[in-house]
């Protein structure tokens, strides 16, 4: 029985040393630019069919990535939706949408890498496939978040609704970018905090899901 859970505590920890030489490989150089054996290379393996072993494909191994992210994102969502209860106010629909992924950065410390990993995995349709899988799978909250900006704008038509909601994903994604990128290169922010780049984001967004409609003739 020691043995047993010895062996499943060296393969676990192998598991975690993979998905981490692989988030900041992917984040660095770019999912298809990188072989499972430099994988394995810097994740300390010494055979280079680690990934394959663990994981099967690169497609697996991005889901596993998306996964061991989401449900964290998913917990910090779940919170923050709970204590709005039905608030009518949609400052707070936005901070729920924005403060789950800023949160996860800044529990995640410095170095970080997943915002630029899941950049690059959303830039590719496939794999955005599988980002949109996993979160909708692990992220009930999320529905209830789409309520709740419904209710806040319910004279905004279905396509300008469709149109927001992909800036207010691509804002949340890119800042996160720019900004785990200045602090990876120890580079100036704009913001001291995740926290106050998450409120910076928020007032962004809050002004666009109210900008004016234009009715194109």
């Amino acid at each position: 029985m020691a043995d047993r859970m010895r062996q499943d505590e060296r393969v676990a920890a192998t598991r975690e040393a993979l998905l981490s030489a692989a988030e900041r490989l992917f984040a660095e150089r770019g999912v298809y630019a990188v072989a499972n054996r430099q994988i394995s290379e810097a994740a300390g393996q010494g055979n280079n069919a680690a990934v394959s072993y663990h994981f099967g494909t690169k497609v697996d191994l991005v889901r596993a990535l998306v996964r061991r992210h989401a449900e964290q994102i998913e917990g910090i969502r779940a919170r923050l939706v709970a204590e709005i209860g039905d608030s009518a106010d949609l400052r707070d629909w936005v901070a729920c949408a924005v403060r789950p992924t800023t949160e996860h950065l800044e529990a995640l410390g410095h170095p970080s890498w997943y915002a630029r990993f899941i950049a690059q995995v959303t830039a590719d349709p496939a794999l955005y496939a599988i980002v949109t899988e996993e979160f909708s799978v692990t992220a009930p909250s999320m529905r209830v978040l789409q309520e709740g900006l419904n209710r806040c704008l319910p004279d905004l038509p279905a396509e300008v609704y469709a149109e927001r909601s992909a800036m207010t994903r691509h804002l949340i994604t890119q800042m996160s970018v720019e900004r785990e990128r200045a602090l990876a290169d120890n580079a100036p922010t704009s913001r001291a905090t995740w926290h106050e780049a998450a409120t910076g984001l928020i007032d962004a967004i809050v002004a666009l899901w109210r900008a004016p409609v234009t009715r194109v003739p």
